[in-house]
This record gives C-alpha cells, sequence and structure tokens, in this order.
C-alpha cells in the first residue's frame, strides 16, 4: 500500500505528462486495452525513467464470468496476475462490508425511529456482492417473523457498482472521502426530505471501513514498470475509471517530463468521457493525450462480417467496420486532447488492413496512428506507439473542454451525452421524469451525469454496430450519488448486476493443490 501522505511530501512537485487510454466499441473478440496501457508504460520507460500505470483492481464479477481476468495479456501484463485478479489488499471487500453496513443501517433505522420517517417506497440503496448472481437482481427483504410489516422489494448490485466504489474512485483525501461518505442519500422522508448516511449515525463507521482501502496498491509489469493499482468500477454501470488519489500519487512521482497512463473503460463513448466529464472535473486534472486502441478484427465485427472474415483479408470490411473508430476519434478530440489510435495487431492481420485503419483514424483527425505488437513482444513492441504519444503530449495546444457545462439542466446534460452517441434524441419514463423533477427539487442537477448504458454499442442496443444514428435513447430511470457526485441515468434495460453467461470462467479455474499455484485464471 502506497499512504497518501506522499502528495503530502512532494506538495512542491510539478506533475508530469497525463495520459488516458480508452478503445472502440468493445466486442466478444476483445480489444487488448489493458494489454496496451502496459506495453505502452513498458515501451516509454526504456526513453524516459519516470513512468507509472494507473490501473483500476479487477472485479471477481467479469473474472469468474465471462470475460475473465484484466491484468493485460503476453508480454505485457501486471504481476503477480492471480493476486491482481482476486482479493489483493482486500479493497473491494471493504466496500461490500461497507455497503452492506449501511443497507443494514437503513432497515434497521426504517423499522425503530420514528424521527427520521423514512419512506420505505423511496429508498434507493441495495446491497452488493461481487460475484455475478443475476437471480439477486430483485428481493424481498424483511419476511422473517420479527420484521412483520417491514417487507419491501430490493435488489442486489455487483459490489463495483456500489457508491462507495465511486467515492473512493473521485475521493482526494482522507477527509474527503469522510464527507463524502456522509453525504450519500439513501432515500427520502415522506416529507420529500434527502436522508443521507450520516442521518443514519453510519458515516463514520463507514470510514472506518474504508480507511485502509483509501490508499493505493503497488505492482509492477512483467518489465518492472510500477502499477499503481487503485478501485475499480465498472465503465457501463459506473463511471470506470481507477482512482483520482493514485494518478495525483503518480503525477507527483514521475514529475516534469515523465508519464502516467490511466486506462478509462470499455469504449471511448462511455470510459474516456466520463474519465473526462467526472473524473477529470473533480480531481482538477488534465490530460494532453488520450488514446484509442483498436483491432482489425473487431473493427470487422463493427462492419458485421461473415465469420471467416475474422481471419482473412478484407479491406472493404475494415473501412466499413472504420466508423466505429472514426465516431470515437471525433468525440474524444473535441475534449481538446490530441488522440493516438493504437492498432494491437494479431498475426492474421494484413498490411493492406493496417494502412485502411490508420488512413481512416487521420482522416478523422487523430495525431497519430500506430501498430503494436507489444501483447508478442512487450515494451519493445509499443516503442513507436510511446514516440506517438511523447510528440501528442508536447504538442497540446488546447485546453480541456467538457462536453456539458454543469449549470444547465439535467436533461440538457442527457441529451448532450446522447448527441454524443449519434441519438436524434432522450426518450424518458415516468418513472425517470419523476426522479429528474425530485432530484432537481432537491438541489442536485448541478451534478455530472454518469450514464449506465451498454458497452457494446453507441446506442442502448448492442447489436447495433457500427455508429448508429437518429436513435432515440431510452432513460427508464435515473438515480443519484450524491456522495460520490454524479446523477446516473439507467438507459434501455442496462443491469447493475451482471448474470452469469453459459459457460463462466469458472469452470476452467482450479488450484495445483501440489503448488498451491493458480491453474486457468486468464
Amino acid at each position: 500500500k502506497v499512504l497518501l501522505s506522499v502528495v503530502d511530501e512532494l506538495q512542491g512537485s510539478s506533475d508530469g505528462y497525463y495520459v488516458v487510454v480508452g478503445g472502440i466499441t468493445p466486442t466478444p473478440l476483445g480489444e487488448g486495452k489493458s494489454t496496451t496501457t502496459v506495453g505502452l508504460c513498458q515501451a516509454l520507460v526504456k526513453s524516459y525513467d519516470q513512468v507509472v500505470t494507473c490501473l483500476r483492481q479487477p472485479s471477481q464479477g467479469p473474472t469468474f464470468g465471462i470475460k475473465g481476468g484484466a491484468a493485460g495479456g503476453g508480454y505485457s501484463q501486471v504481476i503477480p496476475m492471480d493476486e491482481f485478479n482476486l482479493h489483493m489488499t482486500g479493497d473491494i471487500h471493504a466496500i461490500t462490508a461497507a455497503n452492506n453496513l449501511l443497507a443494514a443501517a437503513i432497515d434497521t433505522k426504517a423499522k425503530r425511529f420514528a424521527r427520521l420517517d423514512i419512506d420505505p417506497e423511496s429508498i434507493t440503496w441495495r446491497r452488493v456482492m461481487d460475484v455475478n448472481d443475476r437471480f439477486l437482481r430483485k428481493i424481498s427483504i424483511g419476511e422473517g417473523p420479527d420484521e412483520k410489516g417491514m417487507v419491501r422489494e430490493t435488489g442486489f448490485d455487483i459490489s463495483v457498482a456500489s457508491e462507495i466504489m465511486a467515492v473512493l474512485a473521485l475521493t482526494t483525501s482522507l477527509s474527503d472521502m469522510r464527507e463524502r461518505l456522509g453525504k450519500m442519500v439513501v432515500g427520502n422522508s415522506r416529507a420529500g426530505e434527502p436522508v443521507t448516511a450520516d442521518d443514519l449515525g453510519v458515516g463514520g463507521a463507514l470510514t472506518v471501513l474504508m480507511k485502509d482501502a483509501i490508499n493505493p496498491t503497488l505492482m509492477q509489469t512483467l518489465e518492472g514498470t510500477p502499477v499503481l493499482v487503485h478501485a475499480g468500477p465498472f465503465a457501463n454501470i459506473a463511471h470506470g475509471n481507477s482512482s483520482v488519489v493514485a494518478d495525483k500519487i503518480a503525477l507527483k512521482l514521475v514529475g516534469p517530463g515523465g508519464f502516467v497512463v490511466t486506462e478509462a473503460g470499455f469504449g471511448a463513448d462511455i470510459g474516456t468521457e466520463k474519465f473526462m466529464n467526472i473524473k477529470c472535473r473533480y480531481s482538477g486534472l488534465t490530460p494532453q493525450c488520450a488514446i484509442i486502441v483498436a483491432t482489425i478484427r473487431a473493427l470487422k465485427m463493427h462492419g458485421e462480417p461473415l465469420d471467416r472474415a475474422y481471419t482473412t483479408e478484407n479491406v472493404a470490411l475494415v473501412e466499413a467496420g472504420c466508423i466505429n473508430l472514426a465516431r470515437h476519434v471525433a468525440n474524444t478530440k473535441a475534449y481538446g486532447v490530441n488522440v493516438v489510435v493504437a492498432v494491437n495487431m494479431f498475426s492474421t492481420d494484413t498490411e493492406a488492413e493496417l494502412n485502411a485503419v490508420r488512413d481512416a483514424a487521420l482522416a478523422a483527425g487523430a495525431f497519430d496512428a500506430v501498430v503494436c505488437t507489444h501483447h508478442a513482444h512487450g515494451g519493445k513492441g509499443a516503442v513507436d506507439l510511446g514516440l506517438a504519444v511523447q510528440r501528442a503530449c508536447e504538442n497540446v495546444n488546447q485546453p480541456l473542454k467538457f462536453l456539458y457545462p454543469l449549470d444547465i439542466g439535467i436533461k440538457d446534460k442527457i441529451e448532450a451525452i446522447a448527441k454524443s452517441y449519434g441519438a436524434s434524441g432522450v426518450e424518458y419514463s415516468e418513472l425517470a421524469e419523476k426522479q429528474i423533477e425530485m432530484y432537481t427539487k432537491q438541489g442536485f442537477s448541478g451534478l455530472p451525469i454518469c450514464m449506465a448504458k451498454t458497452q457494446y454499442s453507441f446506442s442502448h442496443n448492442a447489436a447495433s454496430k457500427g455508429a448508429p444514428s437518429g436513435f432515440m435513447l431510452p432513460i427508464r430511470d435515473v438515480r443519484a450519488s450524491i456522495g460520490a457526485g454524479f446523477i446516473y441515468p439507467l438507459v434501455g434495460t442496462m443491469s447493475t448486476m451482471p448474470g452469469l453467461p453459459t459457460r463462466p470462467c469458472f469452470y476452467e479455474i482450479d488450484l495445483d493443490t501440489a503448488t498451491g499455484k493458480v491453474i486457468g485464471l486468464s
């Protein structure tokens, strides 16, 4: 663990360059975003001594579910991989404990303390666990004989969707975390006033449970580059970025001319968008360069191919799929950063296909587009990418621009984000309209927006590939994470508790009882 006191000790130091890694809209074929983040840092350290990677801690949901681990791959990964992908230092378990302590406090107070007069129908706080379990999305509690009259419907979220995870990722100090945890709104009184964790008297206890989790964990890559691992919110159902405190520590440690590379979850439409409009707003930090990772195989999928086209040359299909890349480049460039496209090369890619991607990226406004082989060759396979990132950082000439100002209405901010997706408008359910009206009345309309949306498309329809446009974006519900500091609309059927696939990753995972080593973890 790296103590927060490091920031105070280096307070007079200047920051290094700040780089964020996003990607095209993800596909089941994978883009290698974590692998590229690690490979880039291993390349940069060959020319610059001061380089730090900042990554999120993986959730056990994907690790045992559909995606597997998130340590990178090949010769560009974080080690020890099994520690990284499993319990590590227990931060997610601390979040789970704190979240569920608050849930227990809510139901206890609702039953026994008339002063707060909590409206059970208004309670938005849900219990969490760090595994995928679709059968816990909707449950009934209070069924025991001692809780007569207290039955209500609720559900579980995955731990990384907890507001406490978002608080951890966005906090700037221990005192700031204490304030944010206390301000978390769990529901309303019957008079319509928000009820907070501090109103329940539990804010201090939550901070005690989180006091060690606030410190980032130091790990390393295969080539010895330092990695700060901290926080792990998903980008589809949360804000999808590692912690502000890890980035601040890293920027002070590398100093002027050094590089901090952090990863934003899923595609740039959600991960990078939230990095800019939420994380950078609260941190006050300004990135100089944004990377968009793409693969030929994934771009072909956005061109809607036949199966065999994934591994045989098809330049026309690649060009068709580059419409997805082009929109990500244009959207990201609008923030005022230089955009570098990293093409994560596979052995089946051809020179003509790679050239097609490079041409499309530059035409869309990218600063540069570079082919990388870091999976096979480690840092030396991303040297050209490192040089491009260096030039991009040195030549940035615009201030950071946000997608929307904070002083406009909740709907106006939602619609600004929807427009960046390609939507022609937004449809609000009756519940969403009611929630927006309530949060506006309670004084929360000045917060940024964190869209909970499928990661597999710019739209709400996961099957809609490429760069769809002209669709109406449906908002079925709107919730508020007041302690973390954002309003989050739920788009379409998006769930905050994933389910297991038909063949989960856990089938492959076991322990070698002779050596004690984990096997089958990817």
